[in-house]
C-alpha cells in the first residue's frame, strides 16, 4: 500500500513538471475557439454568396465596407471606423470572345481582359501571333514582333514545392508584358494564366502600361493553360496561323472608397500598434473567397476571438481591412500615409492574403535576432501541424508600413492548391474548407498573442 501511494505521488509530481504553462493553455483555447464557436465562415458565405465580387470602385466593394464594418462593431471593439481612400475603377465590360484561326478552322479558346488592360477595337483584333517564353525573348526578336500579337507561355515551373516561387518566377510577363511588346510595335499580347494545373479557367490580374503614352497602349488578356497548350502546338504546325480576341475594358475615373478598421486599446502600451489584415477587394471573375475573402474573415476573427476572452493586449490591436491591393495598392499605401502622419508606431504587423488552406507557418520579414525570436514559438504551434517559420515575403498591404522597429508575418497556408483558384471564375466559396478557414485563424491569434505578451526585440542602440 506503501509502494502504491509512493508511486502515486511520483507520478502526480511528474505531471506537475510537465503542466502545460499559460501560454500553451491559451493557444489551446485559441484553438477551440475558432473550431467550435468562430464566425468567420458564416461571415465569408456572406461576403462570397450575398455580396460577391468586389473589385475596386464597384458597388459590390462598396457594400462589403459596410458589411465588414458593421461586423466589426457588433463585435464590442474600443474603435470601429472607415478610412478614405481613392481608388481605380477598371471595369470589365462584355465578356471576352477569342479563337484560334487556322486556315478555316476557327478554335474557340477562354480568355480573359488583365486588369488595367484597354479595350481591342469593338469589331476585336485579329493578327499573327508569335509565341515567347518571356520579356527576354521577346527582346531577341525586337521588330519581329511588329503588327503581331505576342503570346507569353512560360509555365509555372511545377518542381517547386513553394508555389509562390513558381508564380513570382514568371509573372512579370503577365503585368509587364503588354508593355514590353508595346515598345516593338506588337498589336496586342495574350498571356498563359498563372496556374499549375491544366484547365479551362483563364486567370485575371493586373498589368500595366508603365509610362508609356496612351497611344501605345495595346490590348492584353489571360489565356486558360488548356488553352495555351493548344495554340502553343497548333503554331508548331502552322507559324502563320491567326489569333482574333475581342474585349470591351475600360478604365473610369477613380472613386472614393475605404479601408475598414476596428481595434482593441492596449493597456500598458497603447502607443505600440499591431496589425492585422487582408484586402477586402477581389477580382470580378468571381468572389475571392481564397483571394482574400479568407484573409479578411481570418483576421476579424482573431479580435473577435481576443475581444470574446475578454483578453487585455498589453499593445493596441488593430484590424484593417485593406482596399485595392488587387490593382494599385492604395489601401495599404493610404493607410502607411495616414500612419505617417499621425506619428503611429508599429511594432508588428500580420497578414494573410495566401488562401483559405491548413495554415503550415509564417513567411517572416524581419531581422535575425527577432526571426529566431518567432521560430522559438515553433514548440507552441507544433501540436497543430504548424511548422514553418522562414524569411519570405509577408504580405503587400503591410509592404507599406516603414515604422522604425516592425516585424511583419504573412499566413502561410499550403499552397498546392492556391493557383487552381487566383484570380480564376472558380475562386468561389465553395473552394473553401470550413475547418481549414478555422485553423487558420487560430493560428494568426496565437502568433498575435505571442507577439503582444513578449513584444520583439529593438536593435541596439550602438
Amino acid at each position: 500500500m506503501k509502494k502504491t501511494i509512493l508511486l502515486t505521488v511520483l507520478v502526480l509530481n511528474g505531471l506537475t513538471s510537465f503542466a502545460q504553462s499559460n501560454d500553451e493553455k491559451n493557444i489551446k483555447l485559441f484553438y477551440k475557439k475558432a473550431l467550435t464557436e468562430s464566425k468567420c465562415y458564416s461571415w465569408l458565405e456572406y461576403l462570397s454568396n450575398d455580396i460577391g465580387a468586389r473589385l475596386s470602385g464597384s458597388k459590390t466593394a462598396e457594400e462589403a465596407v459596410q458589411y465588414t464594418k458593421r461586423q466589426l462593431e457588433s463585435i464590442g471593439l474600443d474603435k470601429v471606423y472607415l478610412q478614405e481612400v481613392m481608388v481605380p475603377h477598371w471595369v470589365r465590360g462584355e465578356k471576352e470572345t477569342a479563337y484560334i484561326l487556322n486556315g478555316k478552322e476557327k478554335t474557340v479558346v477562354p480568355i480573359c481582359a488583365l486588369g488595367g488592360s484597354v479595350a481591342t477595337p469593338k469589331t476585336g483584333l485579329t493578327a499573327e501571333i508569335i509565341e515567347v517564353q518571356g520579356i527576354d525573348e521577346l527582346k531577341t526578336l525586337g521588330d519581329k514582333v511588329k503588327g503581331k500579337i505576342v503570346f507569353f507561355n512560360r509555365p509555372m515551373n511545377p518542381e517547386n514545392i513553394e508555389t509562390f516561387i513558381s508564380y513570382g518566377a514568371c509573372v512579370d510577363q503577365r503585368f509587364a508584358g503588354a508593355k514590353e511588346a508595346a515598345k516593338f510595335g506588337a498589336v496586342g499580347t495574350i498571356v498563359r494564366s498563372m496556374n499549375l494545373r491544366l484547365d479551362d479557367f483563364p486567370h485575371t490580374g493586373v498589368q500595366s502600361y508603365g509610362d508609356l503614352p496612351k497611344e501605345q497602349y495595346i490590348p492584353t488578356a489571360a489565356i486558360s493553360t488548356n488553352g495555351a497548350e493548344l495554340l502553343s502546338k497548333t503554331l508548331k504546325f502552322n507559324p502563320a496561323l491567326k489569333f482574333y480576341f475581342k474585349q470591351s475594358c475600360e478604365t473610369l475615373p477613380d472613386v472614393l472608397s475605404y479601408n475598414v478598421i476596428g481595434e482593441l486599446t492596449g493597456t500598458e502600451h497603447p502607443e505600440n500598434i499591431m496589425v492585422i489584415g487582408g484586402h477586402l477587394d477581389s477580382w470580378d471573375l468571381a468572389d475571392g473567397s481564397h483571394d482574400d475573402g479568407a484573409g479578411v474573415v481570418q483576421s476579424m476573427e482573431v479580435i473577435r476571438i481576443l475581444k470574446n476572452l475578454n483578453y487585455k493586449p498589453k499593445n493596441t490591436i488593430r484590424v484593417v481591412l485593406f482596399m485595392n491591393e488587387e490593382n494599385g495598392g492604395k489601401g495599404g499605401a493610404k493607410y502607411e500615409e495616414v500612419s505617417k502622419k499621425n506619428n503611429e508606431n508599429h511594432i508588428f504587423a500580420l497578414e494573410s492574403d495566401s488562401g483559405g488552406f491548413s495554415p503550415r507557418g509564417f513567411s517572416i520579414q524581419a531581422d535575425d535576432a527577432n526571426l529566431k525570436k518567432i521560430q522559438g514559438y515553433r514548440d507552441f504551434f507544433e501540436p497543430y501541424l504548424v511548422h514553418s517559420f522562414t524569411i519570405g515575403h509577408a504580405g503587400s498591404d503591410i509592404d507599406h508600413l516603414t515604422s522604425k522597429a516592425i516585424v511583419k508575418a504573412g499566413l502561410k497556408p499550403d499552397s498546392q492548391r492556391y493557383f487552381d483558384y487566383h484570380h480564376a471564375a472558380n475562386d468561389k466559396f465553395d473552394a473553401i474548407n470550413k475547418r481549414e478557414l478555422e485553423l487558420g485563424a487560430a493560428t494568426m491569434t496565437s502568433l498575435v498573442y505571442l507577439i503582444d505578451q513578449t513584444g520583439i526585440i529593438l536593435p541596439s542602440a550602438n
